[in-house]
């Protein structure tokens, strides 16, 4: 029988999951699809995890603005995905729904590939943002020792991440001391990059464009830049295994998502 998983999100129809995913099973031989799922609402993705604990989806990942809710709706969690209070992966096994978070290990991924330099252990480094791929990245880089800051324009929200996580909120004067600054906002950060510092490195976990206007002020600048396609194929990886049981096939799916992208480098 043909393993259905696919990608759960809204909006969805830009995501480079399905090439990625697709790549993979297409290389494996694997009688297998993956899809995207667009839920309209909460109780749409409700309906979704639904379809599979009755067994026609063997998982999901799972974006924007659900990973909140994939957690709440799981029957059990990963330390992570507990960690992070959001999970990007749900597996279907025989009516139960097993909640993990990746986004923490592909930005760890990320950054070694993109940013090999980088020891983040024991150095200040700045997560914009506080929704779910914030918790993670904060996560993250807490676990690698690095000591993190959030920064919100909802104080509130950042204080809660903090609280949950054990890191700090923090001003903008701790930008000057980053090793590392991470954009986990859907939009370019209101920050001023004359203030980081001449090693810094910037991350941003948006991938379309590629080069965001973030990314493109820091190159500018001179800094080393990591994407978030990097950050993206980094979570896919553990996400194939968690859903087909096998390690991604040696293929280069970068080339085949900056295909999809209309990019080329």
């Amino acid at each position: 029988m043909t393993l259905v998983a696919g990608v759960a999100g809204q909006p969805i129809a830009h995501s480079l999951s399905p090439v990625i995913h697709g790549a993979w099973i297409a290389a494996a031989g694997l009688d297998a699809v993956y899809e995207r799922f667009g839920p309209a609402d909460a109780a749409g993705f409700v309906e979704l995890v639904d379809r599979g604990r009755a067994g026609s989806l063997r998982g999901l990942n799972v974006t924007s603005p659900f990973k909140e809710q994939a957690l709440a709706l799981a029957d059990e969690a990963s330390e992570t995905a507990r960690a992070c209070g959001a999970a990007n992966l749900l597996v279907f096994d025989n009516g139960r729904v097993r909640a993990d978070s990746t986004d923490g290990r592909g930005l760890m991924a990320a950054l070694a590939e993109q940013a090999s330099g980088l020891d983040v252990s024991g150095r200040t480094v700045v997560v914009l943002g506080a929704g779910g791929a914030a918790r993670a990245a904060a996560a993250a880089l807490k676990a690698a020792g690095a000591e993190v800051g959030v920064r919100n324009r909802t104080v509130e929200r950042a204080q809660a991440l903090a609280d949950d996580l054990g890191v700090a909120v923090v001003d903008a004067g701790a930008l000057g001391q980053a090793a590392l600054v991470v954009n986990a906002l859907s939009v370019p950060p209101a920050i001023d990059l004359a203030a980081l510092r001449d090693d810094a490195v910037l991350m941003d976990m948006t991938y379309k464009p590629l080069l965001t206007p973030f990314l493109a002020e820091g190159r500018a600048r001179g800094l080393t830049t990591v994407d978030g396609l990097a950050m993206l194929i980094g979570q896919a990886g553990p996400s194939f295994r968690a859903l087909f049981g096998i390690a991604p096939p040696a293929l280069d799916v970068r080339a085949a998502a900056l295909a999809a992208l209309g990019e080329t480098a």
